[in-house]
C-alpha cells in the first residue's frame, strides 16, 4: 500500500485546470502551504530552490509544485505573484475549498484554519510540512521532512531523482 494517493484536480497559477496526469514524465515535488505563511513555507520553498540549484542540470527533470491550503486567499494571481520573483521553478496550485480538501486527503496532509491576531486577515493555517516526491509515472517515491538539515535534504532528493523510475 502506498502512503499517499498523489491525485489532484486543481488550477495552476496561470489559471489552467491541471491534474497529476499533466506532470507525467518528470519527477514532481509537492509541498502544501500558503502565501501568508510567515516561517515554514518560505523556509521550505527556499530549501527546495537551493536543493534544485545544487542539482544542476538534473533539476530539469524535476517539477516543483506548491499547493495552497488557503484557497480563500490564494487565487491563481496571488500564487503567481508569490512564486515568480523568488521561486520561478515552482508551479502554484489552487482551487475551490472542496478541491483543496480532496488534494489534502489524497496526500494525507493536515491543515486547519485557526484564529491568529498577528495575521492581517486574523487567521493562519497550520499545516503538514513535508515535501513529497513523485516519480515520472506519478507514483509516490519518497518524502522529505521539514526536520532534515539542508545537506541531507539535497542528498536525498538527488538520490531519488537520479534513480531509474
Amino acid at each position: 500500500m502506498t502512503p499517499i494517493d498523489a491525485t489532484f484536480s486543481l488550477v495552476d497559477h496561470h489559471g489552467a485546470a491541471v491534474t497529476e496526469q499533466d506532470y507525467r514524465g518528470k519527477w514532481v515535488t509537492v509541498f502544501f502551504g500558503f502565501t501568508h505563511c510567515r516561517m515554514v513555507c518560505p523556509r521550505a520553498l527556499g530549501r527546495l530552490t537551493t536543493a534544485l540549484d545544487e542539482l544542476g542540470p538534473t533539476a530539469d527533470k524535476v517539477q516543483p509544485l506548491y499547493i495552497t491550503v488557503d484557497p480563500e486567499r490564494d487565487s491563481p494571481e496571488v500564487m503567481r505573484a508569490y512564486l515568480e520573483g523568488d521561486h520561478p521553478r515552482f508551479t502554484g496550485l489552487t482551487g475551490t475549498p472542496e478541491q483543496i480538501e480532496r488534494a489534502k486527503r489524497a496526500f494525507r496532509v493536515f491543515a486547519r484554519r485557526k484564529d491568529d491576531p498577528e495575521d492581517p486577515d486574523g487567521y493562519a493555517v497550520p499545516h503538514t510540512a513535508i515535501t513529497y516526491v513523485l516519480d515520472p509515472d506519478g507514483a509516490y517515491a519518497t518524502h522529505l521532512t521539514d526536520g532534515l538539515d539542508d545537506k541531507t535534504f539535497t542528498e536525498r532528493l538527488r538520490e531519488t531523482v537520479t534513480q531509474e523510475a
